[in-house]
């Protein structure tokens, strides 16, 4: 049960880098936010679903 999370986790980290990546945010936003979900994963996923690039939060 715990591989199946992590790998998880894990798929939901790639997708995010990849929507960040390709977010109109500036290159430096992109940094802290790539950052932030690659070091605290689970905390960093929830804080950039809420106030992320195209977050519905951020309007």
């Amino acid at each position: 049960m715990t591989n199946i999370l992590g790998l998880i986790v894990l798929a939901l980290v790639v997708y995010a880098i990849v929507l960040i990546a390709r977010s109109g945010a500036s290159t430096g936003e992109k940094i802290l936010w790539i950052v932030l979900v690659v070091l605290l994963p689970v905390l960093g996923l929830i804080i950039w679903a809420l106030l992320g690039p195209g977050s519905p939060l951020k309007q």
